[in-house]
């Protein structure tokens, strides 16, 4: 996550002070990644040192001041809305990291470390489609098209990933039961009570 890049893309919609610029992100994102006043009170520092903001103005009662936009800055903000994102390589996975490690390790049991983290996967896709199913419903409980709001927009994408990781846990499983020496690895029971 830029803050960096989402402090610009607000303030491309008018002067704010630093904890406006907080609460505005947190609201708009679904609040999924809270951020510290002080990261944003940092990024605006460097922002100014680069020549992408300024003050804007004097401070108001409360000792704040509002931060705008530079031409530069204006221009940079642009730009990374007709940008991708980049595709990179990912950050470390500790899950990929922690299976990648019981495949080669004596004494662990792959099939075990699969079968726990499905478990607690299925917990969690559980919880959010709950919290899904409480965004969308309508007072009275009548049918209704969600609404396209960014907190439901960051649930999906929540969700999507969620799901995405039991795919592979099963891909993971079903892979380690086609190798050579898949009649040595031990093997866990099977799950129960989890939602097909």
């Amino acid at each position: 996550m830029s803050v960096r890049q989402s402090v610009l893309a607000l303030l491309a919609q008018g002067p704010r002070y630093g904890a406006l610029l907080k609460n505005e992100f947190e609201q708009r994102t679904g609040g999924t990644w809270p951020l510290n006043v002080g990261q944003v009170y940092t990024t605006l520092a460097r922002l100014e040192r680069d020549g992408l903001v300024v003050g804007d103005g004097a401070a108001d009662a409360e000792g704040r001041i509002a931060y705008r936009l530079t031409d530069a800055g204006r221009a940079e903000a642009d730009s990374w809305w007709q940008a991708p994102v980049g595709v990179a390589e990912p950050a470390r996975d500790e899950l990929v990291i922690k299976l990648a490690l019981a495949l080669s390790s004596p004494g662990i049991d792959p099939y075990a470390v699969i079968h726990t983290q499905r478990t607690s996967t299925m917990r969690h896709l559980r919880e959010l489609t709950r919290l899904k199913l409480t965004l969308t419903a309508p007072p009275g409980g009548l049918p209704n098209t969600p609404a396209t709001d960014p907190e439901l927009l960051v649930l999906e994408h929540r969700l999507f990933v969620v799901e995405a990781q039991l795919r592979w846990l099963d891909h993971v499983e079903a892979t380690l039961a086609t190798l050579p020496n898949a009649a040595t690895l031990p093997t866990s029971p099977a799950p129960t009570g989890e939602p097909s």
